[in-house]
């Protein structure tokens, strides 16, 4: 609706201060198109001139000029002669109201906002009165108002606060809060997306540049068409409360570090009891695993110095020496494999990667033990694939392991005759696999879990320390692979190596 003002009354400027008022405010439900004013502009006048850029005339019926588009004249001078002119004078399509009627309206109009001025102060008032920070925030982050209550504790006046984006006060930034950053995702931000209630600890910084800690509890305000219009924020001060929850938690952390410190050397005193403990059985068992092949080699030794020196020496002699010399280089191997196992065991070997064939490693294991193989009364199996890729490892480190594996295997199968060794490469995804068959009496089901537990072995006393595969599981783990058996009392037993083809890169670092 468009209107023309007829300007000269009592009450003109207080008409003008309002629409001025509500214009601010955005409340446009009419325009102003024109003021007639019959003598100077007043300030109020001009500022409404200004302000709604309306257009100020010296006669009536200017306003009946189709360009201003006029649908309703409001007489604001008490003056009947002007109304009764303007009854007989005006088009058809616009609308008068007179002064008197006007000024019954405005009387009531105030009374009414008197009424609102009154309850708001006391709202106002009730407000202030509350402990409890009330912020009002507009969708564009603006503070809209506030209580006293949050400008006294944070130490802030009105105009440092009003009409000042809420970062700007509450994070001292010139930047709008970015979540992730420093904890502070906005919570107002929450409440405009999701439409929902919020409530967080939240920090604040006051007007001192002290860091404060606030218990925010945030509501949203709807307007008719469905959409936020502003946000309320009902806030305290928390950080009296949290300042005993910060030196409990300081003195929790103390205690858990003392605590950790006491366990700590508790584990390092049962971890050196449990290494003298197994430190004596490993001494034991080393102790008298070399000392029967020893005492082997010396009494082949002297068996065949006495014959040397009491015999004249034949061919069945010699064929006597060449069976003490086999057995002589089995017990000599069998020192070999116990102190290379305890060595393996007892140091970390720093591992060189190159590129192996596997295939080539395991032909020339199975040529050294060919004559082992043969004292053994051991059928090989070769399944070696062809076209094995080569893999990334340290050479003596593999051969090592897969000796272990061909010796394990042999002594497994001492009461077979004669026994079946098969030995067995293939390509699996991006690993090759290799696997040492033989068919032995098995290892029993409660066994199975402790076959690479460092000292366990199910073979007779005298037979192994129990570091074999342990040694070798622990190498293949350094090789980034895996190592598993499968068996079962009375049967046949597997065990499968898988190997990586390349390794990662922080094992060249």
């Amino acid at each position: 609706m468009n209107i023309g003002l007829i300007c000269g009354g009592e009450i003109t400027d207080e008409v003008l201060r309002k629409i001025l008022e509500y214009a601010e405010q955005g409340n446009r439900i009419a325009k102003i198109k024109a003021l007639v004013v019959p003598g100077d502009k007043s300030p109020t006048v001009q500022e409404t001139e200004n302000k709604l850029d309306a257009e100020v005339v010296s006669d009536y019926r200017q306003l009946y000029n189709p360009d201003y588009q006029i649908d309703l004249i409001i007489v604001l001078s008490p003056g009947k002669s002007i109304f009764d002119n303007i009854l007989q004078t005006k088009p058809n399509n616009i609308r008068v109201i007179g002064y008197p009627t006007f000024e019954l309206l405005w009387n009531i109009i105030n009374i009414e906002n008197k009424k609102l001025e009154k309850r708001n102060q006391e709202i106002q008032a009730i407000l202030d009165g509350l402990e409890e920070f009330i912020v009002v925030i507009n969708p564009d982050k603006t503070i809209a108002d506030t209580n006293h209550s949050f400008l006294e504790k944070m130490g802030y006046s009105r105009e440092e606060v009003i009409g000042h984006k809420c970062y700007e006060v509450f994070q001292k930034s010139n930047r709008q809060c970015e979540p992730g950053k420093r904890n502070l995702n906005c919570p107002h931000d929450e409440v405009f997306t999701k439409g929902s209630f919020t409530q967080k600890i939240f920090p604040r910084m006051n007007n001192r540049g002290e860091l404060v800690y606030i218990e925010v509890s945030i509501y949203p305000i709807w307007e008719e068409s469905g959409q936020i219009s502003k946000v309320i924020e009902v806030s305290r001060d928390v950080t009296q409360l949290k300042k005993p929850d910060q030196e409990i938690n300081k003195e929790l952390e103390r205690m858990v570090e003392e605590r950790t410190r006491e366990l700590k050397a508790q584990q390092q005193k049962i971890v050196h009891k449990n290494k003298m403990a197994s430190l004596g059985k490993l001494s034991a068992s080393v102790v008298h695993e070399i000392n029967n092949p020893i005492s082997g080699l010396l009494n082949l030794i002297l068996l065949i110095k006495k014959i040397v020196e009491q015999e004249e020496l034949d061919s069945s002699s010699i064929k006597s020496f060449q069976h003490y010399l086999e057995l002589m280089e089995s017990e000599t191997r069998r020192i070999s494999r116990i102190t290379s196992n305890l060595l393996s065991f007892s140091r970390g070997t720093r591992l060189e990667f190159e590129s192996v064939n596997v295939n080539n490693i395991l032909e020339d294991l199975f040529l050294i033990n060919n004559n082992f193989l043969k004292l053994n009364n051991i059928e090989l199996n070769k399944q070696l694939d062809e076209d094995l890729p080569n893999i990334t490892g340290d050479e003596g480190q593999l051969k090592q392991v897969f000796m272990n594996l061909l010796t394990n295997a042999v002594e497994a199968m001492e009461e077979q005759d004669p026994g079946i060794l098969t030995v067995s490469t293939s390509r699996e995804n991006h690993y090759i696999r290799i696997t040492f068959q033989d068919t032995g009496l098995g290892v029993p089901e409660e066994y199975i879990n402790q076959v690479f537990d460092p000292f366990f072995s199910t073979k007779s006393q005298g037979k192994g320390v129990g570091l074999g595969m342990s040694v070798a599981y622990g190498i293949i783990q350094q090789h980034s692979g895996y190592m598993y058996i499968k068996s079962e009392q009375g049967s046949e037993t597997e065990i499968i190596v898988h190997l990586p083809l390349t390794q990662p890169q922080t094992k060249y670092e």
